[in-house]
């Protein structure tokens, strides 16, 4: 609060906040008539000085954007984009069909979306509090590739904010090489709502990032990962997994079907078998 009030009284020094001059007055404008209002019995001291915080909260928002140039800025708004479209699919239960379930529960699910084609949604519980989870899934991202066979690499090229990253992901080769080399270019969102987590992504441009030799460009999106603790019991995590992917080349839809799907039961396995291994070494530390 007094960082963002700390700007606006110092704005006409920084060029990029002189073109906020309107938004200083009606923010000047609005705290007077709020005195006024308070000297002539208006609203408790409580409601007004909530009124006037939700006043301060918006102006150091507008503050906070003019930091970021144009292009962070559709990076952030592609982000939001991401995990709203993905939210929204999750979201609608009707028409997912069966791919694959086995005995332990694990479960994937399949449906075509208008406007984006085949998706699907694996939906798991790990036996690790969701902190934990959040924490190899967001947190540390980049090391995905250390016990995830399918990923050969991620690396973060750029973040934006707090919540923001733009990823580029290099898939490993599937056995046989059934699909040849693909890698990614993503930007990714991850917010907590709550008791949920979600990491949300679609495809994006870099422009330093681009197309590599021998290795086809696909895309992502809109997918994303929701994360939450199993009811009655914290001490585990419900995970849904939202998988859209365009592999790009020639492929058979049959082949395309068995890799997605397989590709997210070997997750959850993958997943599993690093959490456990890696409370074991951190007890035996």
């Amino acid at each position: 609060m007094l960082l963002a009030t700390f700007k606006v009284c110092a704005g006409s020094s920084y060029r990029h906040l002189r073109n906020m001059k309107g938004l200083r007055q009606q923010t000047i404008m609005a705290i007077g008539q709020e005195l006024s209002k308070r000297a002539l019995g208006g609203p408790t001291p409580s409601a007004w000085i909530n009124q006037v915080r939700r006043r301060s909260s918006l102006l150091s928002s507008r503050l906070e954007e003019s930091l970021y140039n144009d292009q962070d800025m559709a990076y952030l708004r592609q982000g939001e984009e991401a995990m709203q479209k993905a939210l929204g699919i999750l979201g609608n239960q009707d028409g997912w069909k069966s791919e694959t379930e086995r005995s332990n529960g694990d479960i994937v699910l399949s449906k075509v979306v208008p406007d984006v084609g085949k998706v699907f949604r694996l939906e798991v519980v790990v036996d690790q509090p969701m902190d934990r989870v959040y924490e190899e899934l967001v947190e540390r991202m980049e090391d995905m590739g250390d016990w995830n066979p399918n990923v050969k690499e991620i690396k973060v090229l750029q973040k934006i904010g707090k919540d923001t990253i733009i990823t580029h992901e290099i898939a490993a080769e599937t056995p046989g090489n059934i699909v040849g080399p693909r890698d990614f270019v993503s930007v990714r969102c991850a917010k907590r709502r709550g008791s949920t987590c979600v990491l949300a992504g679609m495809a994006t441009h870099f422009g330093d990032m681009p197309e590599q030799k021998g290795v086809i460009r696909a895309e992502h999106g809109p997918t994303c990962m929701v994360l939450r603790p199993v009811t009655g019991n914290p001490s585990k995590t419900k995970l849904t997994w939202l998988l859209s992917i365009d592999l790009k080349g020639w492929l058979p839809k049959a082949i395309i079907n068995q890799v997605m799907s397989q590709t997210q039961v070997d997750f959850a396995n993958h997943l599993r078998k690093h959490l456990v291994s890696s409370s074991t070494s951190a007890v035996s530390f």
